[in-house]
């Protein structure tokens, strides 16, 4: 009889008659001491494997210093490469966090089409047959059979008239959906104010940054988009190798974090505008403003600030090599009436002042802060 106790993930002790022994490490690579012989232990799944890695009972006490030195050595390489393996999975993952901040201007959106009203499904004749035939051949013997041809005939025609009823009836409504979608596709083309903002407020919904149409005059758009700050963004960390070759975590220097949270920000105006763009066929220009939550203030009401506000014709869009440019050389080639107010030494995005631009604080003053911000 013995018992067994789990002290840590890894380490457990099990007593029996032949004393105490403990198991350290993952069932994958496992040491055993005490109660007998070191061993060293392997197993995934059903199948597992053990092997000693002292000599027999009985050697000299030489041979078990040798036996403890093995088990040290053991343990020392089983630890590092536990911390490799640790260390590659964060390098993947901060890998994929700046990933897809350099990636994310370069989402494309097909235009928008007329749409198209879809083909009825045709009528279930076979359930509509079933139902006129069970009709007809009600009270009629089974051997009646004159009486069931008839009845069969009368159920047919029956059959034949309620499917085309039906079938007629499904035409009409397809017709009449179709015209009610060319008339909000004209719509849509022609700028009329409430059918854009509906239809950009059902793009924007499974944005990755809340964003919200504020207005529409004439041909131009406004839009407002919401971003994180960059400590909640931009990993402190990137992946890297040594002179000898091997992963490394270097910490990232400020401006290297700000000019990093400058491309995330471009990239979430870039692909807010681009898809604004290709929903509302209409529009030529779109103005947009960048805000970031900066938390609550003493009356519980979202408090934003402004990091950037810039306006951008389709027409400059054009030719854009999205797939080579970054973010933040687009948005500065293609944007006219940009605003930014980048830290001097640092590169970091400071919150424009307001005060002089009347147009950027009547927009930033039209979002529903507490919807946008979710708060609401």
């Amino acid at each position: 009889m013995g018992f067994s106790i789990k002290l840590a993930p890894g380490v457990r002790i099990r007593a029996s008659s032949r004393g105490i022994r403990t198991s350290l490490g993952p069932r994958a690579a496992r040491i055993h001491v005490g109660g007998g012989r070191t061993g060293f232990s392997t197993g995934v799944g059903p199948v597992g494997f053990y092997t000693s890695l002292g000599g027999p009972r009985g050697r000299s006490g030489g041979g078990r210093a040798a036996s403890a030195a093995s088990y040290q050595r053991q343990l020392a390489a089983q630890q590092r490469q536990a911390a490799q393996a640790q260390r590659a999975e964060e390098a993947h993952r901060l890998a994929h966090a700046f990933h897809r901040i350099l990636e994310l201007h370069r989402v494309d959106f097909p235009p928008a089409a007329r749409p198209i009203a879809p083909e009825p499904a045709p009528p279930d004749w076979d359930s509509i047959r079933k139902h006129y035939e069970s009709h007809a051949l009600a009270g009629i013997g089974l051997f009646e059979r004159a009486r069931r041809a008839q009845a069969k005939q009368q159920a047919a025609q029956w059959t034949e008239a309620e499917v085309q009823r039906q079938w007629a009836t499904r035409l009409e409504q397809q017709t009449a959906w179709q015209q009610y979608l060319d008339q909000r596709w004209h719509q849509l083309c022609a700028n009329v104010p409430e059918v854009v903002l509906e239809t950009l407020e059902e793009a924007f919904e499974d944005n990755e940054a809340p964003s919200a149409a504020v207005g529409v005059s004439g041909d131009e758009v406004s839009l407002a988009v919401l971003v994180p700050g960059a400590d909640q963004l931009v990993p402190e960390r990137m992946p890297t190798t040594t002179q000898a070759g091997n992963l490394s975590l270097r910490k990232l220097p400020q401006r290297d974090r700000a000019a990093y949270y400058k491309l995330f920000v471009c990239g979430q105006v870039l692909v807010t505008v681009r898809e604004a763009l290709a929903v509302a066929p209409g529009v030529a220009a779109v103005r947009v403003a960048v805000l970031r939550a900066d938390g609550l203030d003493a009356y519980g009401r979202p408090r934003v600030s402004c990091l950037l506000a810039a306006m951008f014709d389709r027409s400059a869009l054009r030719g854009v090599q999205w797939q080579a440019a970054d973010a933040a050389a687009i948005v500065h080639d293609t944007s006219r009436e940009l605003l930014l107010n980048p830290r001097p030494r640092t590169g970091e995005l400071l919150p424009l002042d307001l005060a002089g631009e009347p147009a950027l604080a009547q927009l930033v003053a039209a979002v529903d802060l507490a919807e946008l911000t979710g708060t609401g």
